[in-house]
């Protein structure tokens, strides 16, 4: 399948209605249907500050990014960015091409999500 990878790039400690951000895209993008996504905590980074954050044992929480990640259809990376819209969120993200599918599908996967034969 076509689609897109569409990644998030928020402060752990960033919150919205109450929730951390990066719960509340999971949650958002699982309610809206979304057939996955993942959460990530950076080891080390730095931002548009150009300030180097980096885990340490005694560091205090929040300083760090989390990546947010869906590989999703085209329909559903528009629909996932207009509710964050709707939301009024501002949060840096990357939407990325991309080709994907599952090699050996069991009967519960739609058929649209098998691997094409046009595999690199």
């Amino acid at each position: 399948m076509e689609g897109a990878f569409l990644r998030f790039y928020v402060h752990e400690n960033a919150r919205h209605r109450h929730r951390l951000l990066w719960e509340w895209l999971l949650e958002e993008a699982n309610r809206m249907g979304i057939r996955g996504g993942s959460a990530f905590r950076a080891m080390a980074g730095f931002g548009r500050h150009h300030v180097l954050h980096e885990n340490h044992f005694f560091e205090l929480a929040g300083t760090l990014t989390v990546e947010v990640e869906f590989i999703v259809t085209p329909q559903e990376a528009r629909r996932l960015l207009e509710r964050i819209e709707q939301e009024k969120i501002r949060v840096f993200y990357a939407h990325i091409p991309a080709r994907f599918g599952v090699l050996n599908p069991d009967e519960e996967d739609p058929p649209s999500a098998a691997a094409d034969s046009q595999r690199p």
